[in-house]
């Protein structure tokens, strides 16, 4: 029986008694409307899997009888590994700790397993320390394993969610979570942040990779499988054993519903369709035993998430019998109405158990404990929070686990990146292709030939693992941090070599030997949450680099295969024309031979392996088609859901229609300057002190003469940058000016740079400051003047300002009509090709906040 079969049932049966009772006592119909309204609830009712443990209970009761105020109120708090020591812990008796995407041992992206383990440890045995007071309380730590144990250098990289929906192998995510649990363990950590059971509307979303499928009944067939495999059947001995690890099912709820696609904004929906789509994942994870939830960011209907207590706690908590704990997102709790980071007893009244208050623990301990003892949060919603989360402690058997390092696998590092995990994700890497076109049935190719292998996705790991890889945004690393690993070429050159054929690397396309066939690697950067957020589903508009690559191959007689790297499906017709066969990759991880596996034949001639992916999500027809998704009004799409060939198919298609549909500049969100342009809706201006001076529209221009002069610039192509020179005769401004106000303060709360790339021609010879403006009274600006000095003269540098900088100088970010300014009061020479926000690991010079 279905949950939602179980909830309508146990409608009908409300009414067929409403009914009788009203016969027997002689009433009239008024007692319908009642039955009707409680079997149009749309919440289902699930069956929690675990059945109360009485010796448990009471023991959580003894330990709670010998509690303070204080340590109950630090049970409900986490902090990230960035900001919070052992030290601390010591003293504040934190209920958990998490290492953010980009909080790693000793700051460093690339830190080793052992590193891992050894700061697992000390966490540990200092919440097991009692030298201070406090009791021995052992401390859960949290970390993003949403693709594998993806922090980790080494770890088997499986490929992202959407990837894994176009198997349609609920099996194989099983096994998934199983190897991602051992993994986990092996360095330390008992909780991962995933399963993520988002059902994305709109693909301009920043998460779409993260969800399964567009579809809520593919997403619901997937999401008990792997909290299962992560955790263990509830009922076996395997159950939150020393080889698993705690679920958390998230973002509850509807973060893939929201307006435009817009990263933690808002999900204007019916309760119904938000229960019907958004919601479809968590019976089954409910009825596996996910034992933690995760609260999202973004709002339904104008109410965040982290403050919704019919969600969270009549809903999630009631309705559907979750038995575990709900904790929240990095920070979330501070974007609830009437709260900051630092204060909000809102988020724990409306049902939140586990703050998580990564850098804002402190302060969000102290109010929260100053919330309890002024009654603001009821002793007896402290007692539920505790008690749910020191239940998930003693399932896990936390208590009794010993450190991390003794415990079944902790420090059995031949398991990360181990060859039969790995076989795993090579397999999952093949099932998840997804074949679009195949002219001529030029796949599958015979690996004995000369195969060309080009584009920038070829040989480069990090961008066919896409985000959450290393670092949040998975930007930043080299090949060497990826020892357990294969890119698409080297899978392809070792296959070709293996039968006498020869693979060639060559991510510009060049050769000087005609191949005999070329496969072009190329797709989307890496990026994570909000960065992605796309204003269109154009692929790199303003940039055809990759098109016409393409194009060049095939003018030369050469058979293309491209093989497409994206976290969502993106309108590419004229790439698909260009190409005799198209292969939607997605984001694939580290097992790169798995594409070599089908589109390259065994010696023999016979096929290796044949397409099985499918479709999870519909592909678009033109870069504005939003609304494309299966079951909606007037579904058109360009490959409908389900869609996938196979080598047993004709593979011919039609020349695509090749109008996007994008009227105007199609720049992406986050890029303020890019390839000698101002954004959308932005325009570059000279200034004097005054606020007088001219919009660039050519160039070369100039400010009261030669006060500032703006030139064309030459840095990755011709005329992509531009020089600023200052005369030194006055304080001058360029500066990049919206029509519309921007707001970017969920980019400042997720610790982003604004990053300038630029070249310094001629050292200032005055002050120099970088600046942001809001309106009269809230701009701000930073000494840029001694970072810019001590730069290399004629060497290119990605120079980052934290937006938290600016918002401590007095900056409110959520309403900039002036993203970025550069000013002087002498003479200086600048060039600048770029200016964007982007990830702190990007940055290859930070200018210092004031007062650090």
């Amino acid at each position: 029986m279905t949950y939602h079969d179980s909830t309508r049932r146990s409608g009908v049966l409300i009414v067929a008694l409403l009914l009788a009772l009203a016969a027997c006592k002689g009433e009239d119909k008024a007692a319908v409307p009642a039955a009707t309204q409680a079997d149009a609830n749309p919440w289902p009712q699930v069956t929690w899997p675990l059945a109360e443990d009485a010796a448990m209970e009471k023991r959580i009761t003894d330990l709670m009888a010998t509690m303070t105020v204080e340590e109950k109120v630090g049970q409900l708090v986490q902090g990230d590994i960035a900001s919070i020591t052992p030290d601390d812990l010591r003293k504040y008796r934190l209920g958990s700790i998490l290492a953010g995407g980009n909080s790693d041992p000793g700051g460093r992206y690339d830190a080793s397993p052992a590193e891992w383990l050894a700061l697992a440890d000390a966490f540990y045995e200092a919440s097991m320390d009692t030298s201070q007071g406090g009791k021995a309380i052992p401390v859960l730590f949290g970390i993003d394993a949403v693709h594998g144990q993806s922090n980790i250098v080494g770890a088997t990289l499986f490929p992202h969610n959407i990837g894994l929906g176009a198997t349609r192998n609920p099996d194989l995510l099983h096994r998934i979570g199983e190897i991602t649990a051992l993994e986990t363990r092996a360095t330390g950590m008992e909780w991962t942040f995933a399963p993520t059971v988002a059902v994305p509307q709109d693909d301009r979303w920043g998460r779409t990779y993260e969800g399964y499928s567009e579809s809520p009944d593919i997403v619901a067939s997937y999401s008990g499988r792997m909290v299962e495999g992560l955790q263990g059947k509830v009922g076996s001995p395997e159950f939150l054993d020393g080889r698993h690890v705690i679920a958390s099912v998230k973002h509850f709820l509807g973060d893939g519903g929201t307006t435009d696609g817009k990263d933690q904004g808002d999900t204007k929906i019916s309760e119904a369709e938000l229960v019907r789509i958004h919601n479809a994942g968590y019976p089954p994870a409910i009825a596996a035993g996910a034992q933690t939830a995760m609260a999202s960011f973004n709002s339904v209907n104008g109410e965040k998430m982290h403050g919704h207590k019919p969600y969270l706690t009549d809903a999630l908590k009631g309705r559907m019998n979750f038995g575990g704990f709900v904790v929240g997102d990095w920070n979330g709790h501070g974007q609830v109405k009437g709260c900051t980071t630092t204060d909000c007893p809102a988020t724990i009244n409306a049902g939140l158990d586990m703050a998580m208050a990564s850098d804002s623990w402190k302060g969000f301990y102290d109010t929260t404990l100053a919330a309890v003892k002024d009654g603001t949060i009821s002793q007896e919603r402290l007692d539920e929070a505790v008690r749910r989360i020191l239940r998930v402690k003693m399932r896990l058997g936390l208590f009794e686990a010993g450190k991390p390092s003794t415990r079944a696998v902790g420090g059995q590092f031949a398991l990360i990146g181990a060859p039969e995990h790995r076989e795993v994700a090579r397999q999952a890497v093949r099932e998840s292709l997804v074949l679009l076109k195949n002219q001529g049935g030029v796949l599958p190719l015979a690996p004995k030939q000369r195969i060309l292998v080009a584009g920038d996705g070829a040989n480069d790991v990090g961008k066919q693992a896409g985000g959450w890889t290393l670092n949040w945004q998975g930007t930043g690393t080299t090949r060497k941090d990826f020892p357990n690993a294969d890119t698409i070429y080297e899978g392809i050159a070792k296959q070709a070599k293996a039968a006498g054929g020869e693979a060639v690397l060559a991510v510009d396309g060049k050769y000087t030997t005609k191949p005999d066939v070329a496969v072009v690697v190329f797709g989307e950067n890496p990026y994570a949450e909000f960065q992605g957020d796309l204003p269109t589903l154009a692929y790199k508009p303003g940039d055809d680099a990759d098109l016409e690559l393409l194009k060049r191959l095939k003018a030369d007689g050469i058979p293309v295969v491209a093989v497409f790297l994206s976290g969502r499906p993106l309108w590419v017709n004229r790439e698909i024309n260009a190409s005799d066969a198209f292969v939607a990759a997605w984001l694939p991880g580290s097992e790169g031979a798995g594409i070599a596996d089908v589109l390259l034949r065994k010696p023999d001639g016979s096929v290796q392996h044949d397409f099985k992916g499918k479709l999870s999500f519909s592909w678009p027809r033109t870069a504005t088609q939003y609304a494309n998704n299966v079951g909606q009004k007037d579904y058109n799409p360009q490959f409908a859901f389900g869609y996938g060939l196979t080598y047993a198919d004709k593979g011919d298609l039609a020349a695509l229609p090749e109008e996007s549909g994008v009227t105007g500049n199609e720049g992406a969100a986050g890029v303020y300057f890019a390839r000698g342009d101002a954004g959308s809706g932005i325009a570059l201006r000279l200034e004097n002190p005054t606020g007088q001076g001219v919009t660039v529209t050519k160039v070369p221009e100039s400010l009261d003469g030669d006060l500032l002069k703006v030139t064309g610039v030459d840095h990755l192509q011709q005329e992509d940058g531009r020089r600023l020179a200052w005369s030194g005769k006055g304080e001058a401004t360029v500066a990049l000016q919206s029509h519309t106000p921007l707001d970017v303060q969920r980019e400042s709360n997720g610790d982003l740079m604004l990053l300038t790339t630029l070249r310094v021609d001629a050292a200032p010879k005055g002050k120099a400051w970088l600046a942001v403006g809001c309106g009269t009274g809230c701009s701000a600006r930073v000494d840029v003047g001694p970072t810019l000095a001590a730069l290399p003269v004629g060497e290119w540098k990605r120079v980052g300002v934290p937006l938290k900088c600016l918002t401590a100088a007095g900056a409110d970010v959520s309403k900039l009509d002036r993203p970025w300014s550069l000013g002087t009061t002498g003479a200086m020479t600048v060039s600048v090709s770029r200016v964007a926000l982007g990830a702190l690991n990007e940055a290859e010079v930070t200018v210092a906040c004031p007062g650090k």
